[in-house]
């Protein structure tokens, strides 16, 4: 039987391997603009300096909103087991972006705008091969 591994999700969206959860970015080396996935170039159609450098965003974030899923979600998700409802946060981080990932270790009478989140590498779901694949979620602080 093969070794199971744990598998990145994508390439290049996070520091991988790490302790320490570290979204990959871009920055605008000419309106500080930063980009979420990384980009090859400055989105800002205003800007003619289109110079990027790459750059790591801050792990913590403010809670901006939220939602309880309640069914399961589309693939490349696999569920295993009974599904259980799931939360999903939209956090603003000190850059300016807002990101959207799943939430963990947390209770749902706990969560609360406002609230300080911290980004952490965790598994999403297990492929067919049982290998876990591994993305970015948030925690409440």
């Amino acid at each position: 039987m093969p070794e199971k591994k744990e598998i990145p999700i994508g390439t290049g969206l996070f520091v991988w391997p790490s302790d320490e959860a570290r979204l990959i970015a871009t920055r605008c080396k000419s309106c500080g603009d930063t980009f979420f996935p990384k980009t090859f170039m400055c989105r800002n159609p205003e800007r003619k300096e289109k110079a990027i450098e790459e750059v790591t965003l801050s792990r913590k974030g403010k809670l901006l909103s939220y939602t309880i899923l309640h069914f399961p979600p589309p693939p490349p998700f696999i569920v295993s087991g009974a599904y259980e409802p799931r939360a999903v946060a939209e956090v603003e981080m000190p850059e300016g972006l807002r990101l959207i990932a799943p939430m963990t270790q947390f209770d749902f009478k706990d969560i609360k705008i406002g609230m300080t989140m911290e980004i952490v590498l965790d598994s999403l779901y297990r492929d067919k091969e049982g290998n876990e694949i591994i993305g970015w979620k948030f925690r409440p602080l």
